[in-house]
Formats: C-alpha cells, sequence, structure tokens
C-alpha cells in the first residue's frame, strides 16, 4: 500500500470505451441504448513521461556555509611613541611588503643617533690607539686595553640601538596587499602598541566554516571543494582544502576547515558568505534517479517503471533500495538495472497495472 496517493480527479486521463457487443432484434432504440450503455466499460489509460536508465558515476557532497577571510590580515601597530608626521600612503592604495605608510616625527631621536655616532667613532678611536700600545710597544695595562674595548663595544651598542629606533619611526607594511583602512591622522600622538592601519591581501582568500563531526573521515587536508557565491550567479569557484581542525568545538559539533581559493580579479571581499560543497564519496557506475519519483510505502520506497502485459503498456511498481543521495538524486541500490524505462512524470497518478501511454523521454544520467 503506498502513502502518498494521488491527488483529487485526474483530468489528464485518456479514456478506451469499449461497447458490449448487442444482439440484433426488433427491439426499440431506447432498449438498445439503455442496453448499450449498461455493457460500457473504461479503461483508465494515463499519459507518462520515462528515463532510460543508465549505470553513471554519483558524488555526494556535503553542504557548509562559509565565510570569506583575507588570507593575510594585518593590524599594523606603532612600535615607537611621537607625533605623527606624515602619512605615505592613505587607505584603499595598494602596497608592497615593506613599503613605508606612515612617519612618526624623529628629530630628536635622529639627534640623540647623530650623538652617539660620534661618540662610537671617538671609542672605536681610543681602542685602537690602546690596542696598538698595549701589542706593538708593550706600553701600558691589560686593564687599560680591555676597558677601551669594552667602551667601543658598548658604543657601537648604543648606536645600533637608537639607529633601530629611528627605522622604526618610518612604519612599514609587513605584507603586500591593499591597505584597507588607516586609524591615525597628521598631528596624533601614538605610543607603542598603538594601531595605525589594516593591510589586507585579496588577490588570495580563504573560506572558513565548519564540518559537522560524522564528516569527520571524509574531509582531509589537500581535498577540493566548490564554492559558490551569491554575488557570482551561476558560477561556482573551486577551492583547495588547506587545513582541517584537529578538535571538535563542544558548543556546535563541528570542526573547522579553510579553503583556499585565488581572487585575482577582486570580485570577492572579506565577510561575504560562501555556499560551500565538499565531496564525501564517490561511486562508480550505480543507478540514479530523481528524488521525487521515489514513493514512500509501508514497507519502504517503491517507483514506477514501464512494462509490456498482454493487456499493452502497463505500469509497474518496483521496490528499491537507496543509497546516498543530493540534491534532487538519490542513488539506487536495489531494484532497478540498466535499460528499465522509469516514469519520471504522472508516478503520483498510476497504479501497478494501470495502462500507461508514453508521451515523452526525459534526458537523465
Amino acid at each position: 500500500m503506498r502513502i502518498d496517493r494521488r491527488p483529487g480527479f485526474v483530468a489528464t486521463l485518456g479514456g478506451l470505451l469499449v461497447i458490449a457487443a448487442a444482439g440484433c432484434g426488433s427491439a426499440d432504440t431506447s432498449a438498445s441504448e439503455e442496453e448499450a450503455t449498461a455493457g460500457a466499460t473504461y479503461v483508465k489509460v494515463v499519459n507518462v513521461e520515462v528515463r532510460t536508465l543508465a549505470a553513471a558515476d554519483f558524488t555526494s557532497y556535503i553542504r557548509l556555509t562559509g565565510v570569506v577571510e583575507a588570507f593575510e590580515d594585518v593590524v599594523v601597530s606603532s612600535q615607537e611613541s611621537g607625533v605623527i608626521e606624515r602619512v605615505i600612503v592613505d587607505k584603499g592604495s595598494r602596497v608592497r611588503a615593506g613599503q613605508p605608510i606612515v612617519r612618526i616625527d624623529d628629530e630628536i631621536l635622529a639627534a640623540q643617533v647623530d650623538e652617539s655616532r660620534a661618540s662610537a667613532a671617538l671609542a672605536r678611536e681610543r681602542f685602537e690607539r690602546q690596542r696598538q700600545l698595549w701589542e706593538e710597544e708593550g706600553i701600558g695595562s691589560e686593564i687599560a686595553f680591555l676597558q677601551t674595548k669594552y667602551e667601543a663595544q658598548s658604543a657601537d651598542a648604543r648606536l645600533a640601538f637608537l639607529e633601530a629606533r629611528l627605522a622604526r619611526h618610518t612604519i612599514k607594511s609587513p605584507i603586500a596587499g591593499v591597505l584597507d583602512d588607516r586609524y591615525v591622522d597628521v598631528g596624533e600622538i601614538v605610543a607603542p602598541g598603538v594601531p595605525v592601519a589594516r593591510v589586507l591581501t585579496i588577490g588570495r582568500l580563504k573560506v572558513t566554516g565548519g564540518v559537522p563531526e560524522r564528516f569527520g573521515p571524509y574531509v582531509v587536508e589537500g581535498g577540493s571543494a566548490v564554492l559558490d557565491f551569491d554575488v557570482l550567479p551561476g558560477q561556482s569557484i573551486e577551492g583547495a582544502i588547506t587545513y582541517v581542525g584537529a578538535a571538535v568545538d563542544p558548543q556546535n559539533r563541528t570542526f573547522p576547515i579553510e579553503v583556499l581559493l585565488d581572487n585575482p580579479e577582486g570580485r570577492l571581499k572579506p565577510q561575504m558568505v560562501a555556499n560551500v560543497r565538499v565531496a564525501t564519496e564517490t561511486l562508480r557506475e550505480v543507478i540514479v534517479v530523481p528524488q521525487d519519483v521515489v514513493l514512500r510505502t509501508e514497507d519502504g520506497y517503491e517507483v514506477f517503471v514501464v512494462a509490456e502485459g498482454h493487456d499493452g503498456t502497463l505500469a509497474e511498481s518496483r521496490a528499491v533500495g537507496l543509497g546516498p543521495s543530493f540534491q534532487n538524486e538519490v542513488v539506487v541500490t536495489a531494484g532497478l538495472a540498466e535499460g528499465d524505462r522509469l516514469i519520471v512524470t504522472g508516478h503520483q497518478m498510476v497504479d501497478a497495472g494501470d495502462r500507461v501511454r508514453e508521451v515523452g523521454e526525459e534526458g537523465g544520467r
């Protein structure tokens, strides 16, 4: 017994009227008409479309929602204190790795560097003179020699320290990308750790998402994923899975993944939503049918195929076993074979044994 019953009265059924033979005699016309009407029967004929089944490969996927993120996203902070003297690159501009973007006033520190450079030169000169006296002429003491050596090394170290600080007054981009935002203006005072700009890459992006734990065995680094975006209707982009989380989030029972993709034209932007499909398994040479032709019964599932009977072309019920599915397709593991003519339109209007008329054939797998 099928649970999914056909709806109401079906107006598309063809009717074959069979008239029982009427005997010849002298009966009047009205009697003959009543007899003919009493002997008339209607045979239901349902118009159907079919698909001739052929084996094909089937790949099942899991679907999840992901968020686009920049492959590299860096907030650049000041390492020195001072007043912003110059903004070199404004937001929206492309920058190279190491390119200056903001400069802090360095007048006082530059003077300290000059002073330290002179002191270091003097200390090196004293050390060289003491070395010659000690090593070549034996004049002086070893302690005096070591003292001047220490003073020269200390002066060099202080000079290197101040030069490094001076270099940090010019804040540079650590990566190549786009200066997406700038947080300071000329004249503002900054301190170490204060953010001054944000730089991110847009030529390469990553999509992050969470995969339900039951699909853990199917998702591996190096695998592929297919991504669809609302801003790119009708276009799918393939990316590589570059990261699979080692632990499951106890709050939602998912583990994180990252999918890397190229974005050479910059059409995708961080924080866009992506529809992600990750392949779980591929079955070779199997029978695949539309899910909507499978009807639920008390004992399982059934479909209808066209068969030739002694009364003509009939609908035949087949109990089927089902395998994995994706979108509107499902694998049939038992009950169908290549060459079967599956009823794909009109299947809800027939019962087993009904006469059917093929009015078209649908292209399938």
